[in-house]
């Protein structure tokens, strides 16, 4: 069992294990002398969110980057999806986003992506660990200078603009974003208004300690409120890295990735440009979604929770829309990977195509009842270890059969136990979700 990774790379409260600088000029060795090891060059793409502690963590790695012989480039405060899209198109060896994704600022985060622009496989991500734990070299504790160079967000931009380039809009439609004072806030509103959409942006100035601070993709209660305030067609809500996208109608009901599921596969279905008329999603994926899917002749294919899982699949399976309820979407024919920015233009492409109230795309797909809890845990123990959670979690499966689903599974990022539970009866959802947490919570809770 890896011990630094988790399902999003490594995550932690900046400046404290495995978050040090020690141990991020360690990654930055121990990655250079893989990329060797593999045959490739050693230079490496650098990116960051807002998070003010980036900026160090940046000089660290580009410092060990360049002890170890290779080169350590910055693209500077850029969206993940970004650092994917030109590691690939520039032939890096391997690209690095500096990220907590939607955590508060205290924590951050290194997630490292392949030539291809992929999130690299558990098996690179296991060696790489191997190495920082058992690294002894010395480490200098003065950080490289470094200069970013905009030109790579400039391309950036016009990637994005160019995937709507086909699309006459009916009229000018206006846009609600919540840039979350994340790495989004100087690349969409910009990108959004280019393409002649009428923007009203919130939470778009970020001063490194703000970023996901009660806005984004995990309040999107404002944003809700402002489309329904200003009278907007759509609001959009992105986390502090961009790479994930949630969605507001006009009416202010708050959407997710189900939805954009479920509005553009149908979408490329009808254009001729789905592929294996299948999609992919994951364990959490609502039954509603794969409800709908059916009755337009799709077929919805789950894998675990991640979005590189999905992507896993869907490489496997030759499909090229996959994606998250909680909000990342991959349109594998553009990305190799989910980015917010990105599903923003595939669904206004939508809307600007039908002319239609964003509530009407949504309205075949019925969502069941469901219920997601996070329970504190003091560790994480296989729940099969202990008699009566694993009791628990059986009764409820069974009670479930034919007409609901349960999912547990540990957060791969923090101490957390999540337990979903879905089904037809919201009193039963409510009763079966509460059951098996409470016995998580009485085992392994904080309390203990």
């Amino acid at each position: 069992m890896k011990k630094l990774f988790g399902t999003d790379g490594i995550r932690a409260i900046a400046g404290e294990y495995p978050l040090d600088p020690k141990s991020i000029y360690s990654l930055g060795l121990s990655l250079v002398g893989l990329l060797e090891t593999e045959k490739l060059e050693p230079n490496v793409l650098i990116g960051r969110d807002t998070r003010e502690s980036g900026s160090w963590m940046e000089e660290t790695l580009i410092l060990a980057i360049r002890d170890a012989g290779g080169e350590g480039i910055s693209a500077g405060i850029i969206p993940t999806s970004a650092v994917s899209y030109l590691t690939k198109k520039h032939a890096f060896a391997a690209g690095i986003v500096i990220s907590a994704s939607h955590n508060p600022y205290q924590d951050n985060g290194i997630k490292i992506f392949s030539s291809q622009g992929f999130k690299i496989s558990d098996a690179w991500e296991s060696r790489l660990e191997k190495e920082i734990l058992a690294s002894k070299t010395p480490f200098k504790k003065k950080g490289a200078r470094v200069h970013s160079l905009p030109a790579y967000l400039e391309e950036y931009k016009n990637f994005l603009k160019s995937q709507l380039n086909h699309v006459r809009l009916p009229r000018k439609f206006k846009v609600v974003l919540d840039c979350s004072n994340g790495a989004s806030s100087r690349v969409a509103p910009a990108v959004l208004e280019d393409l002649g959409f009428e923007v009203v942006a919130i939470h778009h100035s970020p001063n490194g300690k703000n970023i996901n601070d009660h806005c984004g993709s995990l309040y999107p209660e404002k944003l809700a409120k402002t489309v329904v305030r200003v009278g907007g067609d759509i609001g959009i809500a992105y986390d502090g890295d961009a790479d994930r996208a949630l969605w507001a109608d006009e009416n202010g009901r708050i959407l997710n990735g189900d939805h954009t599921l479920f509005v553009t596969a149908v979408f490329l279905k009808d254009k001729g440009r789905l592929k294996s008329d299948t999609v992919v999603a994951t364990t959490m994926s609502n039954m509603g979604l794969e409800d709908a899917l059916g009755r337009k002749g799709l077929k919805l294919v789950r894998t675990q929770v991640g979005d590189k899982y999905v992507l896993e699949k869907m490489i496997e399976i030759g499909a090229n829309l996959g994606g998250e309820q909680s909000g990342h979407t991959i349109f594998l024919d553009e990305c190799p990977t989910g980015d917010g920015i990105l599903t923003s233009l595939k669904m206004l492409e939508v809307l600007a195509f039908e002319n239609r109230p964003f509530s009407k795309l949504v309205e075949g797909l019925q969502e069941y009842p469901q219920l997601l809890l996070n329970v504190p845990v003091i560790k994480k123990v296989e729940f099969a270890k202990i008699p009566e959670i694993n009791q628990a979690i059986e009764d409820v499966r069974r009670e479930l059969i034919g007409r609901g689903r349960l999912n547990v599974r540990y957060s791969g990022t923090e101490l957390l136990a999540r337990v979903m539970v879905e089904a037809q009866d919201s009193d039963q959802v409510t009763r079966c979700g509460r059951q098996v947490a409470d016995m998580i919570s009485k085992h392994l809770g904080k309390q203990t």
